[in-house]
């Protein structure tokens, strides 16, 4: 019976040292048969021989500290269903507040959103969620991955958004290859990005579902982990209209001396917004005339 199995499998992701055992087990059972949570201990079904052999699948998998997100295959984002897998990173909660947060001061300003870019796009999860709140916009993510934009590309199918373009290719290079063949210049209305910004040396001291399992590119910022914003920021400049907003993820601790890398490039509205951890996370620069 289910309830039985999911006994079963609580006990075995604490054996390997899985910290919320309860709900990966619930979520492993309830993917495998196919049922939500309420149906699970409402109606106690029988589980069947190739059920089990899946759900025991999954146990072998996480054993080995793969992401759930990997062995599930995907994850919801702001209403969105990303699909995620090996070579991709996992998107975050902090970086739906990203999205919440650039929304919330587009439908502030009034601003008439023509265009989107999104830096370091990765499964595609803020490009996307940006283009189905504007449909009316064109929004691109750019990404150094080949496996990421073939993931990205394929989240956009998944989700029905056609009023996105991903690109692969290094922050602004892609950009820059397009604008040396049209006039006017593709210039954007928002910039936003969830750049790499561990440190190098505490990649080692992470997770081992993070350091042994999520793209190393996806996470080395370098060596004080700001190696992204120093080429991010300043470039902005250039590629923001005017009244247009820059919107960065940013780690612990880092908001000092991005601050000072945005004053140096000549941003001077700059504002900062705690996540659900009061963690300085979301870096805000607007570009004034």
């Amino acid at each position: 019976m289910a309830l039985d199995k999911l006994i079963k499998t609580k006990e075995i992701l604490k054996h390997y040292g899985i910290e919320d055992a309860v709900r990966e087990a619930e979520i492993i059972i309830c993917y495998c048969l196919g049922i939500d949570r309420a149906v699970l201990y409402r109606d106690n079904p029988v589980i069947n021989k190739n059920q089990d052999k899946k759900i025991n699948n999954f146990l072998k998998r996480r054993s080995k500290r793969e992401p759930l997100q990997y062995i599930i295959g995907y994850v919801d984002f702001y209403g969105l269903k990303i699909e995620v897998g090996k070579g991709v990173l996992i998107p975050r909660p902090e970086t739906e507040l990203l999205v919440e947060e650039a929304i919330k001061a587009v439908k502030r300003e009034a601003l008439n959103i023509v265009r989107i870019l999104d830096l370091c796009t990765g499964s595609g999860c803020l490009a996307l969620a940006l283009a189905k709140e504007f449909p009316s916009s064109k929004v691109y993510g750019t990404d150094l991955s080949k496996v990421a934009i073939q993931y990205a590309k394929e989240n956009a199918r998944t989700n029905r958004i056609e009023n996105v373009e991903f690109l692969e290719g290094s922050l602004y290079e892609p950009i820059k290859k397009m604008n040396a063949f049209i006039y006017p210049l593709f210039t954007f209305d928002l910039i936003i990005s969830n750049p790499p910004y561990i440190r190098r040396d505490d990649i080692k001291t992470l997770q081992s579902e993070i350091k042994d399992w999520e793209p190393a590119e996806a996470l080395n910022g370098g060596e004080d982990g700001l190696d992204y914003y120093r080429i991010i920021i300043p470039e902005a400049k250039v590629y923001l209209n005017e009244r247009g907003y820059l919107f960065l993820e940013i780690g612990e601790n880092q908001s000092g001396k991005i601050i000072r890398i945005a004053e140096r490039a000549g941003f001077k509205n700059i504002s900062l917004i705690k996540d659900y951890a009061g963690v300085e996370r979301i870096f805000i620069a607007k570009k004034e005339i």
